[in-house]
């Protein structure tokens, strides 16, 4: 199992070296490129420290939103998206090569991220943005959705991501971050979520429901509440359960 995290959110000293410490828990990174966050400092800084741990680069491009975050979806032409998705890409792809590293992955972030589990255009849009700037890597989406299946057609492969420190609904979606309860705040709670979701036993809701889903790749998000404390307590309770953590494996060549 893939034990993914976003980096680079915080470009302020004190804010990527406290984000760092996840490095040592964690498999891949997703790496913020300018959209919503993250600059060329910050952007080197994260692939050189990934890259002396052996954790695996991927960039996190996002709507260019740095005011809301990314968090809100917004009215862009086609033309408009893919060349900001084929930017932010790029700018990974060129910092990670200053360091002699590569990126194998990319992770839409926030809203562009759920348009295109949405919405086939937008998939269609960022995989374009993809494609142009970093080659057939593999493209990281929700599991379940409909957006896999349109990258893999257009010949990329795909990993399908669960949330082990988000709440998840009765239909399988992730709880809305506007409503209460969205995160988990307790290490313990990610943790025997992630273990639940690595064995193929779901996750399960508030009410107690249990949800299927299926998962290559679990997602601890950087920037929640005992982010640090959370990826070490799912990185222990995945090797007590004997589950192997390890990268996401490209079977083409990395760009």
């Amino acid at each position: 199992m893939d034990l993914n995290c976003d980096l680079g959110e915080r470009t302020d000293r004190t804010g990527i070296a406290e984000e760092l410490q996840l490095l040592e828990f964690v498999s891949s990174v997703n790496v913020a490129c300018g959209g919503h966050a993250g600059d060329t400092d910050s952007m080197t800084r994260v692939v050189e420290a990934a890259l002396g741990r052996g954790v695996a680069i991927g960039a996190h491009p996002s709507y260019p939103d740095r005011a809301g975050f990314g968090r809100t979806e917004q009215d862009m032409p086609p033309e408009a998206l893919e060349d900001a998705v084929t930017a932010q890409v790029a700018a990974l792809v060129a910092a990670a090569r200053r360091v002699g590293a590569k990126v194998t992955h990319v992770k839409p972030h926030g809203a562009l991220y759920h348009a295109a589990a949405r919405r086939a255009e937008i998939a269609e849009v960022v995989a374009r943005g993809v494609w142009r700037a970093a080659g057939l890597v593999i493209l990281v989406g929700p599991s379940s959705s409909e957006v896999l299946d349109i990258w893999h057609r257009l010949g990329f492969q795909v990993a399908a991501e669960a949330f082990a420190d988000r709440r998840y609904e009765r239909d399988g979606t992730l709880r809305p971050r506007t409503r209460a309860g969205a995160v988990l705040p307790f290490p313990v709670d990610v943790a025997a979520q992630a273990v639940r979701v690595a064995r193929g036993q779901g996750a399960v809701t508030e009410d107690g429901t249990v949800v299927a889903i299926v998962a290559d790749t679990l997602c601890i998000h950087g920037d929640a509440p005992n982010a640090v404390e959370s990826a070490r307590a799912v990185h222990q309770a995945l090797t007590e359960a004997g589950i192997r953590i390890e990268p996401l494996v490209d079977r083409s060549a990395a760009f």
